[in-house]
């Protein structure tokens, strides 16, 4: 460093001592003062390594997200433990630098810091302070006894004196600081150091102890390898079974190239420290080289004879030079291997997590092609099923029967399907069904009591749209059954005398259970019902003679459409596997409230009941005019009533 002083000298003599004296001073301080330690040693390098090694640390910790395959656990806990030994060695390395740092810098190794001189210049600079300060005494004692002519020169001289006794103290206030700086001066850098060092071993102080060791318990036995850091043994954990659902394994195929990802992102952080440690040991280990070779040079010259021997001591310096610069080099070096094992064990991980995502990516096209297979089959199932359904089955209220469970079973099949492929966890499945299942229930009570009674309603004894039914207090035709919904057209009328009124019965299905409304309908199969015409008898009349001619009369008008009754009721009889009696016109004698009744029952179909009732009356009417007998005996007017009450 250099430093240039241009002072002009001024005209009195006090103040160019003054000057020349400040100007020594300042020339003191700034050559004495130290201007760092050895070449090799940088301290911020020191703690940019520090930083890096900790950094990757906290990197290699973090929780990479795995398949759970036992070789993912070994690889990782490895890695852990690779880089947690890296981090002691580079501690080590930088302990043992900050100890270099201190030696040197202690033995002289710095540009010569005269402490000493320091000393040299208080001493003087207070026999000065200590010699004015007599003048000053001196001269008070003059002043006190001198006549008044005198006084004005011992005055000015007084002054003069005080003058330079300001100055002096001035300058041994900044020789004071100055030697209290030289004292500290000398273990600042190196306690600082120390102290970086030991903040940032705090951060991992589960792998580093804070406080400083000696490099020389920490360096390894003489003859002894860095033994490479063991894998702890993985703790039981419980096993990770392989995805089976196509969401879990399209998610571990993500985790996977996840994994890969920040894999090569820890080997690209633990080449970076690498190339740190790399560029450390570099002019430390040239360093260390130029000892050894300068030793070997001295060596050689002496035994040659061409120079003298050597003192013992430049040997002394050299062998404590080459200790503190192997103390150093030598964690960095075992670190660099630790490195390179870290570097190659993500590399082996990084290799086993693609191999196993190459069994991952396979599986789940095959589960993917196997589902798309899967639909497609059911779709083939379900265009068959409606082709069949509309070839052969004719009546339409059947085929929209076999169309709606249809629906029901191919919707059914691509729920198991979609189920089976994208659910993996099936009891966690099954437990979140029961409680849907439980909360559906309570709460569509009404509607799933419809669901379950429609497929009553269509089963074979079942109701069937066309069916006259009497259900809730009312009576109608069925127009059409829903899922949930029976659909009537109301009639109104009492006895025979039934007709629309006009409006649309919208009933629940679930009606059905229900104890306290009952449901009639036809027979299935059947649409005919019974009516019976009844003749008020005189006491004493030829009853025998009037239930003869009235039967042949109802007998008549029945066999118009008997083919149709006999027809029906051959069906039933398949249907049910019952014998029953064939239907057919049929009189009975009975006593009612008003006297002697006769009564023919028969039956007709309910779609033309009006048509035939009136075709009786008429019938019975032109019975009773034209045949005397018979109007005799029956005493008022016939009536023509339902045979079934209610």
């Amino acid at each position: 460093m250099r430093i240039r002083l241009t002072i002009r000298e001024p005209k009195s003599r006090a103040t160019t001592r003054a000057f020349r004296k400040l100007a020594s001073i300042a020339i003191a301080l700034f050559v004495c003062t130290p201007m760092g330690s050895t070449e090799q040693f940088d301290r911020d390098a020191v703690i940019s390594h520090l930083s890096a090694v900790i950094k990757l640390y906290r990197s290699a910790t973090a929780e990479i997200q795995t398949g759970g395959a036992p070789s993912d656990v070994i690889y990782q806990e490895n890695e852990q433990s690779l880089v947690a030994e890296a981090v002691r060695l580079a501690f080590q390395a930088a302990r043992a630098e900050a100890a270099a740092i201190r030696s040197t810098e202690k033995n002289g190794a710095t540009p010569p810091v005269s402490a000493q001189s320091s000393s040299q210049m208080e001493t003087r600079n207070n026999l000065r302070i200590a010699d004015i300060q007599a003048k000053i005494d001196a001269v008070d004692k003059q002043l006190a006894s001198s006549p008044r002519s005198k006084r004005a020169a011992l005055t000015a001289q007084k002054q003069s004196l005080q003058g330079e006794l300001l100055l002096d103290n001035a300058v041994r206030d900044v020789i004071q600081k100055r030697t209290a700086f030289l004292e500290s001066g000398t273990d600042t850098a190196a306690e600082g150091l120390e102290g970086r060092i030991n903040q940032l071993a705090r951060s991992v102080s589960s792998i580093v102890a804070p406080t400083s060791e000696s490099p020389a318990s920490e360096s390894p036995a003489k003859g002894q390898k860095a033994a490479a850091p063991v894998a702890p043994t993985p703790q039981t954990q419980p096993a990770k079974e392989s995805p089976r659902g196509l969401i879990s394994q399209a998610l571990a195929l993500y985790g996977a190239m996840t994994s890969v990802h920040e894999i090569d992102q820890l080997n690209s952080q633990t080449a970076h420290v690498r190339q740190i440690v790399s560029n450390l040991r570099q002019p430390l280990r040239d360093s260390l080289i130029a000892s050894v070779r300068k030793g070997r040079e001295l060596t050689d010259q002496a035994a040659s004879g061409q120079i003298p021997p050597a003192p013992p001591q430049q040997f002394q310096d050299l062998t404590e030079q080459f200790k503190q610069l192997s103390t150093v080099v030598l964690p960095l070096s075992q670190e660099i291997n630790t490195l390179d094992q870290s570097s190659a064990n993500l590399v082996e991980w990084r290799t086993s997590i693609l191999r196993e995502s190459k069994y991952s990516a396979r599986a789940l096209i095959v589960r993917v092609g196997g589902i798309v297979l899967a639909l497609a089959i059911v779709l083939i199932l379900s265009d068959v099923w409606r082709r069949l359904t509309f070839k052969y089955i004719d009546d339409a209220r059947r085929r929209r029967q076999f169309l709606l469970l249809r629906r029901f079973v191919i919707g059914f099949l691509f729920g198991v399907v979609l189920i089976l492929g994208f659910v993996s966890e099936f009891s966690s499945l099954a437990t979140f069904a029961g409680f849907v299942t439980a909360g559906i229930a309570v709460g569509l009570q009404t509607v799933l009591l419809s669901v379950a009674a429609y497929f009553f309603v269509v089963g074979r004894y079942g109701i069937h749209v066309g069916d006259r039914v009497s259900i809730a207090g009312v009576t109608g035709d069925v127009i059409d059954i829903s899922l949930v919904r029976l659909y009537l057209i109301e009639l109104a009328g009492t006895g025979i005398d039934l007709y629309p009124t006009g409006r649309v019965v919208v009933l629940s299905n679930a009606v059905l259970f229900q104890a306290t409304t009952p449901l009639f309908k036809q027979i299935p199969g059947t649409e005919y019902a019974w009516h019976e015409v009844v003749l008020l008898l005189v006491a004493g009349a030829n009853h025998k003679l009037a239930q003869e001619k009235l039967l042949q009369v109802v007998i008549a008008v029945y066999d118009q459409y008997r083919a149709d009754v006999e027809r029906q009721h051959t069906r039933i009889e398949r249907r049910v596997e019952v014998q029953m009696k064939a239907p057919s016109p049929e009189t009975r004698l009975q006593f009612g409230d008003a006297g002697l009744e006769l009564l023919v029952r028969y039956p007709v179909q309910i779609r033309k009941e009006a048509v035939t009732d009136e075709e009786v009356t008429r019938k019975v009417l032109e019975l009773i005019r034209n045949e005397p007998d018979v109007q005799a005996a029956v005493a008022g007017t016939p009536r023509i009533r339902a045979a079934v009450r209610g």
